[in-house]
Parts: structure tokens; C-alpha cells; sequence
């Protein structure tokens, strides 16, 4: 009878340490998945900052090329567009004028 007892106590210990391995085992692999998925988000989020940082530098490209080309983009920039336009507009023809007398 005491063997019997032994046996199924030894059983149940077997059984218990089983299922702490399993739980181990899930609790390991949640945190792998979460580790992965914590990984993926910083990725994602430098993926997105680099994104940003290139549309941030085409903006100021297409800037630069605005302000050289001359469409007024100074005058654009603040108010409306047209306004500035006119704005920048009349300054030409005032600068043109100037040189005309001058000449």
C-alpha cells in the first residue's frame, strides 16, 4: 500500500513538473513573440522616422529649387499664392524700371 501511495504521489510530482514545463514553455515563447513584436515595432518606427526624415528633405529640395527658380516662393510662402505672386511680380518691374532709367 505505502509503494502504491509512493508511486502515485511520484506521478503526481512527474504530472506537476510537467505542466510547469509547459507553462514555461508558453511563458518563453510569449515572450519571444513579444520580443519579436517589439522588435517589429521599432523597425516600423524607424522605418516611418526615416520616411519622414526623406520627404522632410525633398520638401526642403523643392523648396531650394522654388526659391531658385524664381516662382516666388518667398512671396508664396507668406499670405496667398497669388498676392505673393503679384507682389514679387511688381518688384521685377520696378527692379526693370529702375535699370531702364538708370541705363
Amino acid at each position: 500500500m505505502m509503494m502504491m501511495m509512493v508511486m502515485v504521489m511520484v506521478m503526481m510530482m512527474m504530472m506537476m513538473m510537467m505542466m510547469m514545463m509547459m507553462v514555461m514553455v508558453m511563458v518563453m515563447m510569449m515572450m519571444v513573440v513579444m520580443m519579436m513584436m517589439m522588435v517589429m515595432m521599432v523597425m516600423m518606427m524607424m522605418v516611418m522616422m526615416m520616411m519622414m526624415m526623406v520627404m522632410m528633405m525633398m520638401m526642403m529640395m523643392m523648396m531650394v529649387m522654388m526659391m531658385a527658380k524664381g516662382h516666388g516662393a518667398a512671396g508664396e510662402m507668406g499670405g496667398t499664392g497669388k498676392e505673393g505672386r503679384k507682389e514679387n511680380e511688381r518688384k521685377k518691374k520696378e527692379e526693370r524700371g529702375t535699370e531702364e532709367e538708370e541705363v
